[in-house]
């Protein structure tokens, strides 16, 4: 055992390996549900103990270990309960010699994250629900954060990801990555939950943290073995960019207490020059394959943030433009959002602010704080004060991301006591469109 660590780094532990020990626990037992239960249990279990007895020398063992044994439980209870007393006596050899096994060993050597991220995006279920059991099983996000990035209530998503574990049980799907013509069927899926993964811990919906890196840092691993897999595919080229165009401002993002900064005050001298050389050759490759995607204009536009040598010299006319190509390619709100900004930007407040009249009626941005967010940043861009105040605290009572509404309510106050002269809307211009 090693010396006891601490909550938060036992945290992030669990969270980096969850997904490969539940990939190689549903390899071995090939039932999707019973195996995320028992990895579950594991990880609880591990949360526990590792503060008080520090950790195993090896954790990833010791999580695999303890699931197959809460796993192995499940089997000889399910098969008594159907009076399978023979199956589970001729399994029950392998299991325990595995539960015993000593510390140093890992079971299964190999990352099965990959071939666990096409399982859940299987055609048996809805791209929603696909993406939505991929965020939980690979991303290990919450069922509230999920719903936060759907736009929907934490129950509608709970009970989403219930179908969507039986749908997988029902369908027996292969533990596997699956061959060339069904890995297409299921891209657009993948694709999107990598994205949502990055999305969620580049700026976190919830929670006392602006950024979530380990998450962040597990999207763009498996966008690169994503990558890997499919070398000719641009939108898996493109998403790959633009995770690291966008993630190259990560160190300028927060200030010293973890403060929200925005991207208009942002030391662009601490942004990372290698990652947005790397992402630009990358977008660059994936332009020339063809036809252009979704993934290819949004990591164009945050090239084009990336490679400004100030605010002010942004290019927002070519931004407009890339935003209105996607809202010809998607209804996506977050889409029409971040084009209103980009009007506002190019053409004065006044352009932004009608393009966001049309997003009221929207029942996906219903109370959704990033709406009033921008409104907020355009009212005071249009020098009306008193409404730019209660648009930011309006904003500020609906997010949970504890950095993000600590920056509206002073925003706001720093306006009502007319201290500040009207800021730039790009304070709130997201580098991606969302969900």
């Amino acid at each position: 055992m090693t010396p006891k660590p601490a909550d938060a780094a036992v945290g992030h532990l669990l969270r980096e390996l969850g997904p490969q020990v539940l990939g190689a626990v549903a390899r071995r037992h090939d039932d999707f549900a019973a195996a995320e239960d028992a990895v579950q249990d594991a990880l609880i279990a591990a949360a526990r103990q590792w503060p008080i007895a520090g950790l195993p020398d090896n954790p990833r063992g010791w999580l695999y270990r303890v699931a197959i044994r809460r796993l192995t439980d499940h089997i000889r209870s399910e098969s008594a309960r159907r009076r399978r007393e023979d199956a589970v006596a001729t399994q029950t050899p392998a299991d325990e010699r595995v539960a015993a096994a000593p510390d140093h060993e890992s079971g299964p050597d190999r990352d099965d994250t990959l071939p666990l991220l096409f399982m859940c995006c299987h055609p048996a279920l809805t791209p929603p629900s696909a993406i939505a059991l991929t965020l939980r099983a690979v991303g290990g996000l919450t069922t509230g954060e999920i719903a936060s990035a759907f736009l929907v209530p934490e129950a509608t998503m709970g009970q989403r990801i219930s179908r969507a574990k039986a749908s997988i049980k029902a369908s027996e799907v292969p533990f596997e990555l699956p061959g060339e013509a069904e890995r297409a069927s299921r891209l657009g899926a993948v694709l999107h939950t990598l994205y949502l993964v990055f999305s969620e811990g580049y700026a976190s919906s919830s929670g006392p943290a602006l950024q979530r890196i380990d998450l962040s840092n597990e999207a763009i691993r498996l966008a690169r073995a994503l990558r890997a897999q499919l070398p000719n595919d641009a939108e898996a080229t493109g998403l790959l960019a633009l995770m690291l165009l966008t993630d190259a401002r990560r160190a300028a993002r927060a200030g010293p207490g973890g403060e929200l900064i925005p991207l208009d005050e942002q030391d662009r001298s601490l942004w990372d020059r290698q990652l947005i050389a790397e992402g630009t050759a990358l977008l660059h490759e994936a332009l020339t394959r063809g036809a252009v995607g979704p993934y290819q204009l949004q990591a164009a536009v945050a090239a084009l943030h990336d490679e400004a040598a100030s605010a002010e010299a942004t290019d927002w006319p070519q931004i407009l433009a890339l935003y209105g190509l996607l809202r010809q390619m998607s209804d996506n709100p977050m889409v029409a959002l971040n084009h209103a900004i980009a009007a506002a930007m190019t053409e004065g407040p006044a352009a932004g602010l009608a393009l966001l009249g049309a997003l009221d009626a929207d029942p996906r941005m219903a109370g959704h704080y990033r709406l009033d967010a921008v409104r907020g940043h355009l009212f005071e861009r249009a020098g009306d004060r008193e409404r730019a105040v209660g648009h930011y605290r309006a904003a500020a009572e609906r997010t949970a991301s504890i950095p993000e509404r600590d920056y509206l309510l002073t925003r706001a106050a720093r306006l009502r006591a007319a201290c500040v002269s009207p800021g730039n809307v790009n304070n709130f211009t997201n580098p991606h469109p969302g969900p």
